[in-house]
């Protein structure tokens, strides 16, 4: 198939990888074009514009920054050209936005379907991401064959808005357990208590998270380099998760502090490190 994608970024360049090891023709956009050269190596065709890439695919997908940057790129860079398409919006975005770029697809006669994915490079790499999806079955029909691509069978969980809602849902997990562990980390640490005999009890516990495994080396290193996820990413979705569930009428008061605690991470030089460097935030007040 003709792909266009649009922001090659660590998510969007592992998917276009993917899609060009499964034998699809590729033409990619980024704001900066030396993010594109990787691919250009692999056989993708690279794009002066965003028009131009549109134009080139049967179906686009975006990895885009944030909801405003997806919205303009696609609303008033691509414009016309996205006449007829079917676009996959994969960049964690709050629903509300998602919802105002369908309006703005269908007024440009394309078809958005939210395609959200838990797993970041490596599940991308190997086609094993978690696949969710918002908008009309008869377009998830029409995407399958690239999906299926990308991870196993998609979770089609209703209208646009229904899949960012999860993704939000789960990444607020992501933010909070990685929080929780980085503060029962330092405090057994600093009290003396051996760090593998608290996750031996920890892992045979109805407590435990795979991801408190997965990130213990690094907390315990100080390293956070080579990041599949990074902590500015962390930050904004956090903060789209709070705006939702104030939206919802949820009182998420006690993420407030984490979410305070994040804000730092820019000052502190961490934004472009794996999200797991909120364990340096925790390890004590300035």
């Amino acid at each position: 198939m003709e792909i266009s994608l649009l922001g090659t970024g660590l998510l969007g360049g592992a998917i276009s990888e993917r899609l060009l090891a499964c034998g699809h023709r590729l033409t990619v956009w980024n704001r900066n074009p030396k993010r594109c050269k990787p691919l250009l190596a692999l056989g993708a065709r690279a794009a002066a514009s965003p028009a131009e890439a549109v134009a080139a695919g049967e179906l686009v997908i975006t990895v885009l920054n944030d909801g405003p940057t997806t919205s303009s790129v696609l609303l008033e860079q691509a414009g016309m050209a996205l006449a007829g398409k079917l676009v996959l919006q994969v960049a964690t975005i709050a629903p509300g936005e998602s919802e105002a770029l369908a309006t703005g697809l269908a007024e440009l006669g394309a078809e958005l379907l939210e395609t959200p994915v838990l797993g970041s490079k490596p599940e991308a790499l190997s086609g094993c991401l978690q696949l969710m999806v918002g908008g009309s079955a008869a377009a998830l029909e029409r995407a399958r064959p690239v999906l299926a691509h990308l991870g196993g069978g998609p979770h089609h969980l209703g209208p646009v808005g229904a899949a960012l809602t999860t993704k939000l849902a789960l990444n607020q997990l992501i933010a909070s357990l990685t929080h929780s562990f980085s503060l029962s980390l330092h405090l057994v640490q600093r009290a003396g208590v051996d760090v593998e005999k608290f996750m031996a009890i920890l892992r045979a516990s109805a407590l435990y998270a795979p991801t408190f495994d997965k990130k213990l080396a690094k907390e315990l290193a100080d390293d956070y380099v080579n990041p599949n996820f990074p902590t500015a990413h962390l930050r904004k979705d956090l903060q789209l998760f709070l705006l939702a569930a104030a939206d919802a009428g949820i009182n998420s008061e006690g993420l407030s502090g984490l979410a305070q605690l994040l804000e730092r991470s820019t000052a502190a030089g961490l934004d472009d490190l794996d999200y797991s460097a909120l364990h340096r935030l925790t390890g004590g007040c300035d």
